[in-house]
């Protein structure tokens, strides 16, 4: 069996670093997008195995790009994994309402390198 992909969608070089460190290895591809456009194209060009999707992100935000990425077929069976500061259930039910897989909720405002 090949790696599989996973898209890191987040403008944090800090959370970038840290999952490329933890995933690093021989059983995973590891792709980058830095905003939600290009969250869109590469997903749309790569078709991941699973996408770590920011909420807060430039140009569109982690709930339009689940949102968008659900409703197309082409991407709609990506498994999408919203990852968070957050602890809101106002966001967690944003998340579940776009099509969300699941929720991974960081306990630290931000991620450091």
């Amino acid at each position: 069996m090949g790696k599989r992909t996973v898209l890191l969608a987040d403008d944090d070089p800090g959370l970038r670093h840290l999952v490329e460190a933890t995933l690093g290895s021989d059983e995973f591809r590891l792709l980058h997008a830095e905003d939600g456009e290009e969250t869109l194209d590469t997903a749309r060009r790569e078709l991941p195995d699973l996408i770590l999707l920011d909420l807060n992100m430039p140009k569109r935000n982690g709930l339009e790009v689940c949102r968008l990425l659900k409703e197309d077929a082409a991407t709609s069976k990506i498994r999408v994994v919203m990852l968070t500061a957050s602890s809101s259930e106002a966001d967690r039910a944003r998340g579940r309402a776009v099509g969300a897989d699941e929720y991974f909720i960081s306990r630290s405002a931000r991620w450091r390198s």
